[in-house]
């Protein structure tokens, strides 16, 4: 089965839709990869919910990702003293202290010294997601006096953020690395690393994975915004986590904040995903807000290669009508007259690699010659997603012997991917271009096909060949 839709829709498993019926049934409506938010849920949770996405994959006959999201140093007060919650009033002073202690309306525990140790004055602290905010009026080395801009009440293991600083932790927690390795060896297919500020967050968590997934960053703090260049450098896939985002930048900063994401991703050719309440509505409705409906359209406006649906598939009440409204709303924005000439408004210049040429040159190709789709055999990927990043209005088929990679691309923009072997000549890959396009319907008999290959067959970068082949 092929999708009517060339954005993606990667979907969260959780109590609601982690059994076997499920999984196979939100693969039918739509999703093309399902994410484990190792936030939550056990390590058999998520083997089950793993096993039964591949057993999904072989009903359906098509490629299905897997997407392994870490959760990343979360900063948390301490407890309370009966855990009682203490609510701190508007312009009122208050004392936060290091330590391990019970608090009270006198002493508030933060636990954590990477905060002291950039601690500052006028540095603002937001807790709960950004619900009270604080400001440091002194400080010493296990204390701060605070000021409260915006009161309300506080409880035990609150989070805490600090837009204004970028703290001296790593983004990979000994939890994340346990999860990661029980990820790894279970077969994942995409990792993401929660809270990135700096480009080596990602470099140690490329390091640790070896190839063995595709990596993604999640950008959901102002330090990952003035640092974005470099941590895409290091980055397969980027995600716009709305969430923690929203709580660090005020609300007007974040629409921009996506679209200088994404614009950034898409020259760079790297995959990306809008996040965070996209529908959150259908959490306990079966019918989106208007504005969540606009929300879910900017994004497929903009190119995102990917959306995302996060409490509304893995604990609401509607999974299926989630995944079945955001499908649909993709669909139509793809069928906007106007949208094919945002599409073609702004294609990165091709890197000086034949390659990127090549791509180029393919999108142009199919174009020209009026071609119902393109084909790329590819080993790793990398060539399908160079014709990708130009944004081809024609259906792309990916044609690899690699099932890894062609799990990978099941977030990409526009991608069918299916697994098949090398061709073994030119004609062969002529043939196999036809039939397969023809198997799952993107062509029929004359149709033109822009096949773009490596030669020789099966040797991972060596993208040099481009042909125009007729469907039979």
């Amino acid at each position: 089965m092929i999708r009517n839709r060339r954005t993606r829709i990667v979907a969260t498993l959780g109590p609601v839709s982690r059994d076997a019926d499920s999984v196979l049934e939100l693969s039918k409506t739509g999703v093309d990869v399902f994410r484990l938010n190792f936030s939550h849920g056990s390590y058999d949770d998520h083997q089950l919910a793993f096993d039964n996405v591949r057993a999904a994959e072989l009903a359906i006959g098509r490629p299905l990702g897997i997407l392994a999201d870490l959760q990343g140093p979360k900063i948390r007060l301490g407890k309370f003293k009966n855990g009682e919650k203490i609510k701190l009033e508007d312009g009122q002073n208050y004392r936060f202290e290091l330590g391990d202690f019970e608090g009270d309306i006198n002493r508030i525990p933060l636990p954590q010294p990477e905060i002291f140790a950039v601690m500052k004055k006028n540095l603002d602290l937001l807790i709960d997601d950004g619900k009270v905010r604080v400001r440091i009026v002194d400080f010493g080395k296990d204390w701060a006096d605070v000021k409260v801009i915006r009161g309300g009440f506080i409880s035990d293991r609150k989070g805490v953020n600090v837009p204004g600083a970028i703290l001296p932790i790593s983004a990979l927690t000994e939890k994340d690395r346990k999860d990661l390795n029980f990820a790894l060896d279970m077969g994942v297919d995409w990792v993401a690393l929660s809270f990135v500020q700096r480009a080596e967050d990602m470099a140690e968590l490329k390091q640790i994975v070896q190839g063995r997934a595709a990596c993604l960053a999640k950008i959901e703090k102002p330090a990952a915004l003035k640092n974005l260049e470099e941590i895409l450098d290091y980055c397969d896939g980027v995600m716009v986590a709305r969430g923690d985002l929203g709580v660090e930048l005020a609300p007007e900063e974040v629409p921009i904040a996506q679209k200088v994401i994404l614009r950034a991703a898409r020259k760079r050719g790297v995959p990306t995903i809008v996040a965070t309440q996209m529908l959150e509505s259908m959490i306990t409705s079966s019918t989106p807000t208007r504005a969540e409906a606009s929300d879910v359209a900017n994004a497929v406006y903009e190119g995102t290669d990917a959306l995302m649906l996060s409490a509304e598939t893995a604990s609401g009440d509607f999974p299926f009508e989630a995944v079945a409204v955001m499908s649909r709303i993709a669909e139509r924005v793809e069928k906007d007259p106007r949208w094919p000439e945002l599409m073609d408004a702004e294609h990165a210049d091709p890197e000086a690699e034949v390659s990127d040429a090549i791509s180029a040159a393919a999108r142009v190709a199919a174009n020209a010659s009026k071609a119902a789709c393109l084909v790329a055999f590819t080993d790793r990927g990398t060539t399908a997603l160079r014709i990708s990043r130009e944004r081809p209005l024609q259906p792309i088929l990916a044609l690899t012997p690699n099932p890894k990679s062609a799990r990978k691309l099941a977030l990409v923009w526009g991608l069918e991917s299916r697994v098949v072997r090398d061709p073994k000549s030119g004609s062969d890959m002529a043939k196999m271009a036809s039939q397969l396009t023809s198997g799952i319907g993107l062509t029929k008999t004359g149709d033109r096909i822009v096949v773009v290959a490596g030669v020789p067959f099966g040797t991972p970068g060596a993208t040099n060949l481009l042909r125009i082949a007729r469907a039979t």
